[in-house]
């Protein structure tokens, strides 16, 4: 019995000696979190016929949409301060491709009484101050179709941005690079934040121009009300890191700059969830530093819930792209969800882009191409299931 007994306590504490050694390195990695998102859907896409006859296609695809991974922590300091910290991807589940740390990606300081500081890639102001009035945000009919300004590509010079279905130099609603941030606490609902977004990290000679922006905004978030202000600038140089960055076609026009201003409300009467965006962008891209792309555009939402359903429905606009002509579009979206549960959900999406004979917007959200040229009006039916843990 003594034997037992002795030999019972040996097995103590060796476990409690095996504790004592694992616990500092569990300390060191209990303020890591994983999260995440799975966004699956089946779709349906037709390009619809351009404006001059040519006929359009269709396609079949499984799509990702925002399918993400993440991983964030924090650690206590002194003086009421933490280091927080988070690297995300967005993960293609139905093909291969991504590359690690491809959304917000940063390292800050946060103080609950002075703010929040970061440095890393992040979504600007601009974009945060109206997300959370999409009803279809980060879906194949997200807003952003139409809203934020669809960045021109390398080769597209000014002549031909808007037949390619581009109202910006650069995105407004852009995930950047090379960002620092400062986000201050919530006061009272209301909560600012500003970024700079630093252009070229290169050596650059005298007569090359560094791209960078500023961008801000004002939320003020008390239920039933949610109201934003933002403002965006970009100076587009002719070396640049990320998005901040001239077009190829356009960069002899040194000193080119471009602007954007939006406000957004949201109000929730019982079941029923309603939002507005309006936004103005300006540019001096045109003769002289006309304004060739600024433009108008809003968007207008609708979702009605009740029990584990709710039906969504949407209609944006933006207007004519400067002085060019038949430059505008519309898109209207309507939506059906069905809860399983808190985290999970089935829907059903119908949208459709109705392009003016001299643009071509398209989805933003989806990897089956969708454009078919000036004049066309993509739509799609898309089904699919979304879960976040």
């Amino acid at each position: 019995m003594q034997k037992a007994f002795a030999q019972q306590k040996k097995l103590i504490v060796v476990a409690l000696a095996a504790a004592a050694v694992s616990s500092p390195a569990w300390a060191e990695t209990a303020n890591v979190s994983i999260y995440g998102t799975a966004d699956m859907s089946f779709d349906v896409i037709s390009t619809g016929d351009r404006a001059n006859g040519t006929p359009g296609w269709s396609k079949n695809a499984v799509s990702s949409n925002v399918s993400k991974l993440g991983f964030k922590g924090a650690e206590g300091l002194d003086n009421g301060l933490s280091a927080i910290w988070q690297i995300e991807q967005q993960i293609n589940m139905d093909n291969t491709g991504g590359t690690f740390g491809t959304r917000n990606t940063f390292l800050g300081l946060k103080s609950e009484d002075a703010g929040t500081v970061l440095l890393g890639r992040h979504d600007t102001p601009y974009k945060l101050a109206t997300r959370k009035l999409d009803i279809f945000g980060d879906s194949i009919a997200d807003n952003r179709a139409l809203l934020g300004g669809v960045g021109v590509s390398a080769t597209t010079t000014a002549a031909t941005a808007a037949s390619g279905g581009k109202s910006a130099g650069a995105s407004f609603d852009g995930r950047q690079p090379d960002v620092i941030a400062y986000i201050s606490p919530a006061m009272s609902g209301f909560t600012g934040a500003l970024a700079y977004v630093a252009g070229a990290e290169a050596t650059t000679t005298s007569t090359q121009i560094k791209g960078s922006a500023w961008s801000l905004a004002g939320m003020y978030d008390a239920t039933p009300f949610y109201g934003s202000l933002g403002y965006e600038v970009h100076d587009l140089g002719t070396t640049a890191t990320g998005t901040v960055a001239a077009p190829t076609a356009l960069a002899a026009l040194a000193g080119f700059k471009e602007s954007a201003t939006k406000f957004g409300f949201g109000y929730k009467f019982d079941a029923l969830d309603m939002g507005f965006v309006y936004e103005r962008t300006s540019d001096n891209f045109g003769a002289a530093g006309a304004n060739l792309l600024g433009h108008n555009a809003y968007y207008l939402s609708g979702k009605f819930s009740f029990g584990s359903d709710a039906v969504k429905l949407a209609y944006g606009k933006a207007g004519q792209l400067g002085a060019i002509a038949n430059s505008g579009a519309n898109q209207f979206s309507l939506g059906y969800d069905h809860n399983l549960s808190k985290r999970t959900k089935l829907y059903a999406i119908y949208s459709r882009i109705s392009n003016q004979s001299a643009v071509n917007y398209v989805f933003s959200q989806t990897t089956a191409t969708s454009a078919n040229g000036a004049g066309a009006s993509p739509s799609v039916f898309s089904f699919g299931i979304k879960h976040t843990f």
